[in-house]
């Protein structure tokens, strides 16, 4: 299963510079508006440390880790709903995606000049999320002039679904995005159909510059926008674009010292990444062997056979039962059989729910 994020934001917030970064690309990145007007895709893999300790102990030919895909959407404006900058162009760039990384300005730079004028990282998100809200307004204002007609005909489908767009059209025209409208299950699966653009989780993300990174205590704006996620029920973090830049280019083994230089735990687009995937209730579990060692991507709760889908259909239909345990145990053993006299392999089947951190093998038979 992949991941697919589209970054978004007002231009000249550094969406542009965190893509490069990330897919260690070379797209423009100027300091003027619609410097990006066809997507930009890039795939990465997905920093998971597991796997490499997994393969010094299967010593595979080959290592494969999970991937996400990005897309580098070009910024926003007012008006865009309406067409402006390109905006209709854009907007329709989002429909594809599965989660928004919302890339909000925090640095100054007289070079790169703001479109507004001035920081304020409420405004700039509002000023980004009213145009997907009013999108989706007309998507869902000629979507319902449809099931009317149909619902009048006897269409039951046509009605449940009516039912649902009239819950939500009043909180829309109030400014709420539909990821924040509460709805039972049901109305959430009707409502994904129409993959409308408000419905998608968001990572906020503080692009900020050298000396916040440095600073000990917060910068009040970064602050603002943190509150302001965790009201929503969305992820934030913090990086600065140019020093992730910086970091892209410099050989792994002297990544360590740079990070300590800034107390960074970790690299920004790491961090970026494994938010990403809370944000959309993701996990990994492994597969192993001398041919390979692999991680596979999958939503929480998911099924052994429906993970062993991931992998071929084949194995799904066929699905007998899974040989499961957790890799933090395998590393820590050195070994399967080492595993295996501690009785710490199971054998699990069809209604088991793989968790983070399996390492799985599937038997089955087609």
């Amino acid at each position: 299963m992949g991941l697919k994020a589209g970054i978004v934001g007002l231009p000249n917030a550094g969406k542009s510079t965190i893509f490069n970064a990330l897919t260690q690309s070379d797209i423009p990145a100027e300091s003027y508006p619609f410097c990006t007007i066809d997507p930009n895709v890039g795939i990465i893999s997905v920093p998971d440390p597991r796997l490499y300790e997994l393969a010094n102990i299967f010593k595979p030919m080959e290592i494969t880790p999970a991937t996400m895909e990005f897309v580098d959407i070009a910024g926003l404006v007012k008006g865009a709903s309406h067409g402006e900058g390109l905006g209709n162009q854009f907007l329709s760039h989002i429909r594809d995606v599965d989660a928004m990384i919302h890339v909000v300005r925090l640095f100054e730079d007289e070079n790169v000049s703001h479109v507004e004028g001035t920081l304020d990282p409420i405004r700039d998100i509002e000023i980004v999320e009213t145009e997907l809200i009013l999108r989706d307004i007309a998507s869902v204002d000629k979507r319902m002039e449809k099931l009317t007609k149909t619902a009048r005909i006897g269409d039951k489908e046509s009605k449940i679904d009516l039912d649902v767009l009239e819950i939500i059209l009043p909180r829309m025209n109030d400014g709420i995005m539909v990821h924040d409208i509460k709805l039972e299950k049901d109305q959430l699966r009707r409502i994904r159909q129409m993959a409308l653009l408000t419905s998608k989780p968001t990572l906020y993300v503080a692009n900020v510059d050298e000396d916040e990174i440095l600073a000990e205590n917060r910068d009040e704006n970064i602050q603002k926008l943190f509150v302001f996620a965790e009201k929503r029920g969305n992820g934030s973090i913090r990086l600065c674009g140019n020093l992730e830049a910086e970091i892209a280019t410099i050989p792994d083994d002297e990544k360590p010292t740079f990070l300590l230089a800034y107390k960074l735990p970790e690299a920004g687009l790491d961090k970026l990444i494994h938010a990403s995937y809370r944000l959309l209730g993701l996990e990994t579990f492994f597969t192993g062997g001398d041919k390979q060692v692999r991680a596979w991507t999958l939503k929480k709760g998911t099924s052994a056979p429906r993970a062993a889908g991931e992998i071929h259909t084949d194995m799904e239909r066929g699905f007998i039962k899974a040989e499961i345990y957790a890799c933090d145990e395998l590393i820590s053993s050195g070994s399967e059989l080492a595993l295996r006299e501690a009785g710490k392999i199971r054998q699990e089947g069809k209604n088991y729910t793989v968790q983070d951190g399996d390492v799985i093998f599937f038997k089955f038979n087609v």
